[in-house]
């Protein structure tokens, strides 16, 4: 997972060790320190961002790093410089770390590998989102403790929707099925395609059919802006077949919860019953986004030359 400078770019592949140690980090409290006081952390979001932006930033002032945000629009990349210049530019100014996010799938790895502070992916393309799989697993791992903790063996995760557009659906399956669950995707041929089984994973396509027999279902939005509304009949038939809606909610066994890595289409992936409900553990991802990627600037902070 980490490389030797503590970049963290994928969950590929994962040392599931060093995932434990992770997750042990980011399970304990997370009160504000000044550990990492004076060091600098950039976040380059060159896609729009909410959770994970602020999150990150809230994570290095927890552990006392300061932090920046640049846009691709507030930056010089809007008048033409490349993004390789622009991550160049913001290193040579002293930064001690790195968070990136931008649309093309292997950028991170590229830029990973031409500069000398640890980078840390925010989200690539449609593949990558490892800090968003890792605070999923926070969730679910705390949820299912008394089945032992960060050992996934015993469960049964649904990831229902636009897989195929999704990098947080990416990442999870790389992170549940190497950690033991059993995952199965649900949805229509286009947006799960048969291919995925080559990826540890069963699939189907009768979300009723699945709903009773999970312990978690991750609902997936419906990414529009990537052109996923070419994938489906309609908004109506989609939710028909796939929301997860209040009938469905009540065909989940006891202590099945509901998640969601946001942001939602309510009314058309999920019913805002089922997002809010009991069950939902929407919002707790969204503060375990916060410790894991506290727990993560840590460890990229750690291994680099202290500021003077």
């Amino acid at each position: 997972m980490w490389t030797g400078k503590r970049d963290l770019i994928s969950v590929k592949g994962a040392d599931l060790e060093q995932v434990r140690a992770l997750l042990d980090v980011a399970s304990t409290d997370v009160r504000a320190t000044k550990e990492f006081s004076g060091c600098r952390v950039a976040n380059l979001f060159f896609e729009d961002s909410t959770r994970t932006r602020v999150s990150f930033s809230l994570a290095a002032d927890l552990i006392g790093a300061s932090s920046i945000d640049l846009v691709e629009s507030g930056s010089s990349m809007s008048k033409g410089e490349t993004l390789m210049d622009t991550v160049w530019t913001i290193e040579s100014m002293g930064f001690d770390a790195i968070v990136i996010r931008q649309k093309d799938d292997d950028a991170a790895e590229k830029i990973a590998q031409s500069i000398r502070c640890p980078l840390i992916n925010a989200g690539s393309g449609t593949s990558h989102h490892p800090t968003q799989a890792l605070g999923d697993a926070l969730v679910i791992g705390e949820c299912f403790d008394q089945v032992g903790r960060w050992d996934f063996g015993s469960l049964r995760v649904a990831i229902v929707g636009d897989v195929v557009s999704s990098r947080v659906a990416g990442s999870n399956i790389d992170l549940l099925t190497a950690m033991g669950a059993e995952v199965v995707l649900v949805g229509p041929e286009p947006m799960v395609p048969d291919s995925f089984t080559d990826r540890g994973c069963t699939i189907e396509r009768d979300f009723d059919g699945v709903i009773g027999s999970v312990n978690a279902v991750m609902m997936l939005r419906v990414q529009f802006e990537r052109g996923a509304g070419a994938l489906i009949e309609s908004e109506d038939r989609y939710a028909e077949g796939y929301q997860l809606s209040e009938r469905r909610l009540g065909m989940m066994q006891p202590g099945t919860i509901v998640m969601h890595p946001g942001p939602m289409n309510r009314g058309v992936e999920i019913a805002s019953v089922a997002a809010d409900g009991g069950a939902s553990k929407v919002r707790d991802q969204v503060s375990a986004g916060v410790r894991i990627r506290r727990a993560v600037l840590q460890h990229a902070l750690s291994g680099h030359p202290r500021p003077d």
